[in-house]
């Protein structure tokens, strides 16, 4: 079991502040596939009582972060190269490829001024302390704000249940870029492509961007 935790104290909400400790450090690779989570080390480690860490653990079980096993208890959970490619890339796919269709029909103009502020909060983070993490965040906020612009509630709800394993392998395939200074410049290519392409232009332009980076690894 890991040992680091944040050097500052939980805030009102204790289950809330593991939890993001937690997602942050399984998202990161600090815990590894495998890893037990254990209650009573999690409880001494970060002076928080064993119920809160209970829920926080409960609430990643069900965001896919961690699994039960029988006389193991709770593990992380691994992202799998293929789980990428054939279940969380077509669910990116099918989501935001309808999102960023319906948006650029109607550009709204309060959209594309978040996104270029969120485009230019990423080239502000490369070569910061904790860039991975910061632009992780940020090319989550991205694809998350074209869908809540979208207007489509379902489409808003199954991505917001699948983003915590998005945002793992956002870290994860980090290094996959020839630098960190790519991520700005894919989301400003299309950011572009919104503001001035075609629905069919902005549909060719997402899907590119999402298959990016897939590999040919095939393990499990």
């Amino acid at each position: 079991m890991t040992s680091s935790m944040p050097p500052t104290g939980p805030p009102a909400s204790r289950r809330e502040w593991v939890l993001n400790w937690l997602r942050q450090a399984i998202a990161s690779g600090e815990m590894k596939p495998g890893e037990r989570l254990v209650e009573r080390e999690l409880s001494a480690g970060s002076g928080v009582s064993r119920g809160p860490v209970r829920e926080a653990i409960m609430i990643l079980e069900q965001e896919g972060l961690v699994v039960s096993h029988p006389y193991r208890g709770a593990v992380v959970a691994e992202v799998s190269q293929r789980e990428v490619r054939e279940v969380l890339v077509p669910i990116r796919l099918t989501i935001e490829r309808f999102a960023f269709r319906d948006v650029a029909e109607t550009r709204p103009p309060e959209l594309l001024d978040r996104l270029e502020r969120v485009v230019e909060e990423m080239f502000a983070a490369v070569g910061g302390e904790g860039d991975a993490d910061r632009l992780a965040d940020l090319d989550l906020a991205f694809h998350e704000a074209v869908i809540t612009a979208s207007g489509h509630v379902q489409a808003l709800q199954i991505w917001r249940t699948i983003q915590p394993r998005v945002h793992a392998y956002f870290l994860r395939d980090a290094p996959a870029h020839s630098s960190p200074e790519e991520i700005p410049r894919q989301h400003r290519a299309l950011l572009s492509a919104l503001r001035t392409g075609t629905a069919d232009e902005v549909d060719c332009a997402v899907t590119r961007h999402i298959e990016t980076y897939l590999g040919d690894d095939t393990s499990a």
